[in-house]
């Protein structure tokens, strides 16, 4: 197994990866926050984290457990973050945002149906909304732990978005794809309901994707 990047270089990464997060549009203010894990902690954006003022010294290390390194507070919703990598060995950055189309489907409690095979590289025919919490609460956090089981993104109801990844890249790319798919999505019902791939049509993509190893967002 390859060595993992030291602490230096996931802080980097990580107000890197923020500051692309804001870049695309995905963010604004300091709306959302990442995370990446660190051992059996995680480093994870501060609260009140902007594009303008995080920097690799500003990272908060944090226990999952919500015991913090240093002076400065974790994000608000660092159990989130924390659920989402107790239930998921996989999960190695977390990337949560307010993006404009998810936060228009998430308040209109909205999954997002299986109207496009790429749909599915999120891990199934759907990506699911759960239901309201508090931002914050533990309630969030273990809904939307649940549903990343079958899922690596979900929708927030009248909140936002989340994804896990394999990196901090991957995460966000995630994330960044969920938005599209979305706005494709709004855009594509202002001509009436789009169709939906059958179980069918399902089964061959997944099939497809196992045969050519397709990757989730890169």
């Amino acid at each position: 197994m390859a060595d993992q990047p030291d602490e230096t270089s996931l802080r980097e990464q990580l107000a890197a990866q923020y500051r692309r997060v804001e870049s695309l549009g995905l963010n604004a203010l300091s709306s959302g926050n990442l995370s990446v894990r660190f051992g059996d902690n995680m480093l994870i954006s501060p609260a009140g984290a902007k594009a303008d003022n995080i920097t690799a010294d500003t990272v908060v290390e944090v226990s999952l457990d919500g015991d913090s390194q240093g002076g400065r507070k974790p994000s608000s919703e660092w159990r989130m973050h924390a659920g989402i990598y107790k239930r998921h060995e996989e999960a190695e950055a977390v990337v949560h945002t307010h993006s404009d189309y998810c936060v228009a489907l998430a308040s209109n409690l909205m999954a997002l149906p299986g109207f496009h095979y790429l749909v599915g590289t999120f891990g199934g025919d759907d990506v699911p909304c759960v239901p309201y919490s508090t931002f914050g609460t533990q309630q969030l956090a273990d809904d939307a732990a649940q549903a990343l089981t079958h899922r690596t993104a979900c929708l927030l109801a009248n909140h936002g978005m989340i994804a896990r990844g394999r990196n901090l890249q991957n995460a966000v790319n995630l994330a960044y794809r969920l938005e599209i798919m979305c706005r494709q999505y709004v855009l594509a019902r202002q001509l009436g309901e789009p169709a939906r791939l059958t179980a069918t049509e399902w089964d061959e993509f997944f099939e497809q994707v196992r045969r050519n190893q397709y990757g989730s967002a890169g």
